[in-house]
C-alpha cells in the first residue's frame, strides 16, 4: 500500500487534467490505521538511526503541490497522519475519531505527531500522542482545535471534499498550485534517518511563473534557539523566535 501511495503522487504530478485530490479511505470503519503492529521493518543496528517506512508516503513528500482534500470517515489514527499532515485541508463526518496508538504499544510517537503540531495547539497534539488509545479525539473536538476544517452530516465527508475541489479545480491552476507550497504549513515533514529537520525529501519549493521562489517558514522544530537556524528546504529565512 505505502508503494502504491507513492506512485499514485508521482503520476498526479504529471498528470495535466487533474487540478485538484480527493484523499479518502475504502469503506466506513477507518480512513487509515496506519501499518501493521508486526510488520517486519529492517533496521540499522544503532537506535538513533531508525527507518520509518512511511516517512514518504504522503503527497508533498512525492513532490505534488497540487491541493488534496482529505474526507475523513471512521477511525484516524497512527501512520494516517502522514497523509493528513501533508494534506492541505480536512473534511470530515461525526463518526471520525482520531488518535495516535504508538505509546499504548510501547512505541515511540515521533514523526507522524510532528506533523501535527501544524494543525493543532501543542499541548492537544502532545496530549493525543502521549494517551494513546485512552483518549479518541472526536469530530467535533477536532473541528474545534483546528485539525477538521468541517464536519459534515454523517455519510458526507465524500460529497463535501469533492464539493471543495471541484471548486479548486475549477480555479486558474497557477494561483492554486503556487498557493500550496506559499501556504507553508504543510511544506515540511520530519527528515528521515532519525535527524530532525525539513523533508519532502529535502526538495526546495517550486518556482512560479516567472521565476520568483516561494519560501516558507520552515516549521520544524529546533533544538537550539530559534533565531540561529534556517531549515534545509527554507530559502533564506530564519526560523521564528
Amino acid at each position: 500500500m505505502a508503494d502504491g501511495s507513492r506512485e499514485t503522487w508521482r503520476t498526479l504530478r504529471f498528470a495535466e487534467r487533474v487540478r485538484a485530490v480527493v484523499l479518502t479511505g475504502a469503506g466506513e470503519r477507518a480512513f487509515r490505521t496506519g501499518i501493521d503492529r508486526d510488520a517486519l521493518v529492517p533496521q540499522p543496528p544503532s537506535p538513533y538511526m531508525r527507518d520509518d517506512p512511511l516517512l514518504d508516503v504522503a503527497p508533498k513528500a512525492n513532490g505534488l503541490w497540487k491541493p488534496v482534500v482529505a474526507a475523513v470517515r471512521g477511525m484516524a489514527c497512527g501512520g494516517t497522519f502522514y497523509l493528513l499532515g501533508e494534506s492541505d485541508f480536512v473534511v470530515a463526518d461525526p463518526t471520525a475519531v482520531f488518535f495516535d496508538p504508538h505509546t499504548a504499544y510501547g512505541m515511540v510517537s515521533a514523526y507522524e505527531s510532528a506533523l501535527m503540531t501544524l494543525w493543532m495547539p501543542y499541548g492537544e497534539a502532545a496530549r493525543m500522542m502521549l494517551m494513546g488509545t485512552a483518549e479518541r479525539i472526536s469530530a467535533r473536538r477536532a473541528h474545534e482545535i483546528g485539525l477538521v476544517s468541517e464536519v459534515t452530516e454523517e455519510g458526507g465527508a465524500l460529497a463535501g471534499a469533492a464539493r471543495c475541489a471541484a471548486v479548486l479545480a475549477g480555479y486558474p491552476p497557477e494561483g492554486v498550485q503556487g498557493t500550496v507550497p506559499a501556504g507553508g504549513r504543510r511544506s515540511c515533514s520530519p527528515a528521515g534517518g532519525g535527524s530532525t529537520g525539513c523533508a519532502s525529501r529535502r526538495r526546495e519549493h517550486p518556482v512560479p511563473p516567472g521565476g520568483v521562489r516561494w519560501s516558507a517558514p520552515c516549521p520544524c522544530p529546533s533544538p537550539r534557539p530559534a533565531r540561529t537556524r534556517t531549515g534545509p528546504c527554507c530559502t533564506r529565512r530564519p526560523h521564528r523566535p
